[in-house]
């Protein structure tokens, strides 16, 4: 079902729930842009929900995966929006088929259905991406030339409770993303695993806090939380004579520089009460923006560019699906993200016994 290299690839989303809407909104604007890429199809077992979507996009609509491949549509990528305990069942009938997939975060809900996933796509030759959206994320691409072996991670993603998603806990549901993108990071096996985690307004672990000791030594703590008053999208490093502030939601990345400050502290020890000197300082920092208070120490916002982290992943898969080259983020990435994050989940689950609590 591949198209040939002359022609756009035709693709199909799976699932029309509300990560699937905005994959058919995205497929839609890249083909209005004029890239390689033909949006075809929408499959949804709700009927009303993939005819909604069909008149919307003029697409076809089917309510199974079996439907559109008996349909004998050309589709050569799809998206992968069900829930996560389909997404096995899924990639079973459409890698044999020559699709390539993104499939959405997590993975699979299972190692051994992330396991069938990968077989699957090595037997067919098949390209899969994982669906870990912050990877594109502007704020993360900038952080990457800075890193150096950090040390320390503080990680918090905070959100208002919706009902979507429900059918994962908080872990699988927010956490795995900064749990993928510290692990891409920091690049070791992770030693230890601590974690906490409590049902509040569902029937899942619904705010959970972790802390991740790497065999490098380098220490990760994370917190998680659908039951939050605000939206809460942070990341923060620590590495020798450096520290990195990320913010995902305005997609801003500051970095503080300490590297100067011992050879400029000998220096300015002698003319910190000089009011000359003090007002030269004021001086320069309304001119150059934002500040340390610390002197010695500089604050730089890092250059970020603009760009729809959706867009930017889906852009990433059909390139690498248009070259037959590796994916950003492949799915084995996707299927250590998702073991880490249900290794969290029994270290949760262990807890909660030792306190006696019901989970």
């Amino acid at each position: 079902m591949n198209l040939s290299s002359a022609g756009p690839m035709r693709a199909a989303v799976i699932g029309a729930g509300a990560f699937g809407r905005n994959h058919l909104r995205v497929l839609r604007e890249l083909e209005a842009a004029g890239q390689p890429v033909a949006l075809v199809a929408v499959v949804d077992r709700d009927a009303a929900t993939a005819a909604a979507a069909a008149e919307r996009y003029g697409i076809s609509a089917f309510g199974s995966i079996a439907d559109l491949l008996a349909a004998g549509l050309d589709v050569g990528v799809a998206s992968v929006c069900v829930p996560t305990v389909h997404h096995a069942d899924a990639a079973a009938e459409l890698l044999p088929a020559g699709i390539d997939l993104l499939i959405e975060k997590p993975l699979a809900a299972t190692l051994e259905d992330a396991d069938r996933i990968l077989a699957l796509a090595e037997r067919h030759g098949r390209i899969v991406q994982a669906g870990h959206l912050e990877r594109f994320n502007p704020a993360v691409t900038a952080a990457r030339p800075h890193l150096n072996r950090p040390m320390f991670f503080e990680s918090h993603r905070l959100s208002i409770f919706t009902p979507r998603s429900l059918d994962v806990d908080v872990v699988l549901d927010l956490m795995i993303h900064d749990l993928d993108i510290v692990l891409s990071f920091v690049a070791s096996p992770v030693r230890e695993v601590r974690a906490v985690g409590l049902p509040v307004l569902s029937p899942k672990v619904d705010i959970a806090n972790v802390r991740l000791e790497f065999e490098n030594g380098c220490i990760a703590n994370f917190t998680a939380s659908r039951v939050s008053t605000e939206q809460v999208r942070k990341l923060r490093f620590f590495q020798p004579r450096q520290y990195l502030s990320l913010d995902f939601a305005r997609k801003d990345l500051l970095l503080i520089d300490v590297s100067q400050a011992a050879s400029q502290a000998a220096s300015m020890a002698g003319r910190m009460l000089d009011p000359a000197h003090l007002a030269a300082l004021a001086a320069a920092a309304k001119a150059d923006g934002p500040q340390h208070p610390t002197p010695g120490v500089s604050l730089t916002k890092i250059a970020v560019q603009s760009g729809e982290p959706l867009r930017l992943e889906i852009e990433s898969f059909l390139d690498s699906v248009r070259h037959r080259t590796g994916p950003v983020v492949t799915a084995r990435q996707g299927r250590d993200a998702l073991a880490l994050a249900l290794e969290i989940n029994q270290a949760i689950a262990a807890h909660a016994a030792r306190a006696g609590l019901s989970l």
